[in-house]
């Protein structure tokens, strides 16, 4: 092959590269916008005068542009009390069950041990059962310790650690060099201070993942506080997202106004931690 044909195909190459890159830009933004559009009618709706929600053809960016339904929303309903009530359970839940968790996850990866992977298999196979089968039994278990309507059965449970943030956590401290581990031994640092000094550090890209994760799975949870709590004043913010159904009917730009509100601490959380969080997920599982 010629000097310039070796040139043409090259160039024929890059053009079709270039082509193809450009083919999955333009899909993956126009996924993004479809997944968006959902998120920006909310918007478009909580700012909407009532008579203006059902007009046809449907408006997403309003005529008149109104905030009263975010005023009425923090001014009637007990939103700032059930955001307060989802932090006070969710934090410390999350913080102590991700050190469970990745304390679990570091003895299942680096230490062995009889019978460690067994062990590991029934943890994994906690993770076959279906919530709605444990959901009676836990039930007449937090029942009988007098926990029903307290933040106590949202809490406790959670912090020792969920299954499948050591399972995850386990993948991502596979990938961690064990010579470093080894190392440490040699110096003389105990199987805790190599958790803290070595594999903390080095495995923060999937604690901040599986913390996200956490948090988000505690503050979107309904079904949890539905079951255990009953008294209004220990809602928490998804069932005062709820209970806007009741009191409010059909006033769709309130509800939607709520909605937004309870949206945008996740959409922060996401904001500052997104490049942690990519990181663990695209890290996570590379070595089984």
């Amino acid at each position: 092959m010629s000097a310039n044909n070796r040139t043409a195909w090259h160039q024929s190459k890059q053009k079709l590269a270039l082509i193809k890159k450009l083919f999955s830009y333009i899909f993956l933004i126009i996924g993004a916008l479809v997944m968006c559009v959902p998120f920006f009618w909310m918007l478009s709706t909580s700012l909407k005068p009532p008579g203006a929600i059902f007009k046809l053809p449907p408006q997403f960016i309003p005529e008149e542009i109104i905030w009263e339904n975010y005023i009425r929303v923090f001014t009637e309903s007990d939103i700032i009390r059930g955001f307060v009530n989802t932090l006070i359970i969710i934090i410390p839940a999350t913080a102590v069950g991700l050190f469970a968790a990745a304390l679990a996850a570091f003895g299942f990866a680096k230490l062995n041990y009889p019978g460690r992977d067994k062990i590991f298999f029934c943890l994994i196979a906690t993770m076959m059962l279906p919530g709605i089968v444990t959901m009676v039994p836990q039930f007449i278990v937090f029942r009988d310790l007098g926990w029903l309507d307290t933040f106590k059965p949202l809490m406790i449970p959670a912090m020792f650690g969920v299954p499948i943030a050591v399972f995850f956590l386990r993948q991502f401290f596979m990938t961690i060099p064990t010579d470093l581990i080894d190392a440490a031994k040699i110096d003389g640092l105990s199987y805790f201070g190599i958790f803290l000094k070595i594999i903390v550090p080095l495995g923060r890209p999937a604690l901040v993942t599986q913390g996200i994760l956490g948090l988000l799975a505690g503050y979107n949870d309904f079904m949890g506080p539905l079951i255990y709590l009953n008294s209004p004043e220990n809602f928490t913010l998804q069932l005062v997202l709820a209970s806007f159904r009741g009191y409010y009917t059909s006033e769709w730009g309130l509800i939607m106004a709520g909605s937004v509100i309870a949206l945008v601490p996740t959409v922060i959380a996401f904001f500052f931690a997104q490049k942690q969080f990519i990181e663990g997920i695209t890290m996570t599982g590379l070595k089984g």
